[in-house]
């Protein structure tokens, strides 16, 4: 059965103690909001900038439009970082009625000791819910975990795994944010009759009154923006989801973190994908899929065979490294040719992209583009912003690039922005 909960608070009726004591942080200096006649305070915790330039922590909730906090009722989506931790701290004395909820995404039973003690080092580990569920019960909150194995199984590893085998290289946080955390635990959310759902990501959420939608912002701190891997949210979805952590740095929540005496406080970030924590993903593939395609032949654009490859699943667009060719200038993948279990390598010059479609298509401040319209754009997580066209033809989104790009993988996501603004993004098809 799906969305089961396997926790419940206080089961052996010990009583909680809140955290409302000297650990408890102000959300504002002396009780006032920030403005921008506020003198500069550099030492405040609550902005990316100084808070003559800031704002007060809003939530990018709407007065007259959205639930305000001593009405709202919140489940705070809980990792077991110190990002969700905060963010749950904030709501919770901001005034929100609030739970904390952890997704369970595997079945640990079935894990090997070796696993077990792998997946101990990512996120949405055994120790990750008991971290979550520490954090609750030092504010005096309830903590659930929701089981979502079957969901996480289908619409992540199975869909990561299918895809790289077909040539892609996708993106699992981007489908376990929009699968798992947005619409799975948001139908938890609407069943409970809760009005949020919260989360620790660094983006912020706006309304804008002259077009009634909901807007997706960049978080203020560019080293932390995470709106890439929230392209996929809905306008529903936007209008039922809080970003704490929008207008904090990193080193803030830490702070906060601490002062509250967080067992969260100083834990490290997550790099790895949480189901493949030592990033072999072809052997996580085969292990998934019972087997994995074949070597054959490397060659140039030409057809020159130059040397063979291990199955392609080991190799993605732009790749240098591990290619195993000795050749007169360093060979880079161009693409894969999955029906000739082919890999097409050349130099650095042939390296080009100044045109590429995408499908799965969700805009957020836009309901359309019918025309050619001005954005920068993003084709990968860490990849620079760059200046582009965007349209939508034929259902398909159409990006030109004002300049040609070096790479573009199929399965990735290509994100448009205007400013601060998440315009949309889509899944990369082809490119050319």
């Amino acid at each position: 059965m799906d969305e089961v909960i396997l926790l419940n608070p206080d089961a052996d009726g010990t009583p909680r103690q809140g955290a409302h004591g000297s650990g408890a942080v102000q959300l504002s200096h002396g009780g006032a909001p920030h403005d921008n006649d506020a003198p500069v305070n550099p030492e405040c915790l609550y902005c990316a900038n100084p808070c003559g330039a800031g704002s007060s922590l809003s939530f990018g909730i709407e007065p007259g439009i959205d639930v305000p906090a001593n009405e709202g009722k919140v489940i705070a989506a809980m990792s077991g970082g110190v990002d969700s931790s905060v963010a749950c701290a904030l709501l919770h004395e901001a005034g929100f009625e609030v739970i904390g909820v952890t997704m369970r995404l595997f079945d640990y039973d079935q894990l090997a000791n070796a696993e077990l003690e792998a997946m101990n080092q990512s996120c949405c580990s055994q120790k990750d819910v008991e971290d979550a569920r520490s954090v609750c019960w030092s504010m005096g909150l309830d903590h659930f975990a929701f089981n979502f194995t079957d969901r996480f199984e289908a619409d992540v590893m199975d869909k990561f795994c299918k895809s790289y085998l077909v040539g892609e290289t996708p993106n699992p946080c981007i489908d376990c944010n929009r699968f798992l955390k947005f619409t799975a635990l948001q139908r938890r959310r609407g069943q409970l009759e809760y009005d949020y759902v919260a989360t620790g990501h660094y983006v912020r959420r706006a309304y804008d009154k002259e077009t009634g939608r909901y807007l997706l912002k960049k978080g203020l701190d560019p080293k932390k923006d995470q709106s890439y891997v929230l392209y996929g949210m809905t306008q529903d979805q936007l209008k039922h989801t809080l970003f704490p952590l929008g207008e904090l740095t990193k080193e803030a929540t830490r702070e906060i973190a601490r002062r509250h005496g967080f067992t969260t406080a100083e834990k490290a970030e997550s790099q790895d994908i949480c189901f493949v924590p030592d990033g072999d993903y072809a052997a996580f593939i085969q292990k998934h899929e019972g087997s994995l395609p074949c070597g054959g032949p490397i060659v140039l654009e030409d057809g020159t065979v130059v040397g063979q490859h291990i199955g392609l699943v080991h190799y993605t667009p732009g790749q240098r490294k591990g290619l195993g060719v000795a050749w007169s200038e360093p060979l880079y993948v161009l693409s894969k040719d999955i029906p000739n279990n082919t890999l097409v390598v050349g130099p650095a010059s042939s390296q080009h992209v100044s045109k590429l479609w995408a499908d799965d298509v969700n805009l957020i401040s836009v309901e359309n583009l019918p025309h050619p319209t001005a954005v920068t754009v993003k084709v990968n997580y860490r990849a620079k912003e760059v200046p582009a066209l965007a349209q939508m033809k034929k259902g398909e989104l159409v990006v030109e690039f004002l300049e040609p790009i070096r790479t573009c993988a199929t399965g990735q996501a290509v994100v448009l922005y205007q400013g601060d603004l998440v315009v949309g993004g889509g899944t990369i098809r082809r490119y050319e």
